[in-house]
């Protein structure tokens, strides 16, 4: 039972894109390792972008987000 765990920024990704992700990954998995679909499970997690940091900055201050 394959579980993948996608995260991103929460900067507006849209049910339908979420959705789209989702099913995506699913036609991955069984395409190209012939995973059951069924019982593959893909998880989504938005992280606010004060809590992401790379290079020692959050992405809130490298992307010039205002607070």
């Amino acid at each position: 039972m394959p579980y993948v765990n996608i995260r991103i920024t929460r900067e507006g990704a849209t049910p339908e894109q979420k959705a789209e992700l989702i099913r995506g990954v699913t036609r991955l998995l069984q395409d190209t390792l012939g995973k059951n679909p069924a019982t593959t499970v893909v998880t989504i997690d938005e992280v606010e972008t004060d809590n992401w940091g790379i290079g020692g900055e959050t992405v809130t201050v490298l992307r010039g987000i205002p607070t």
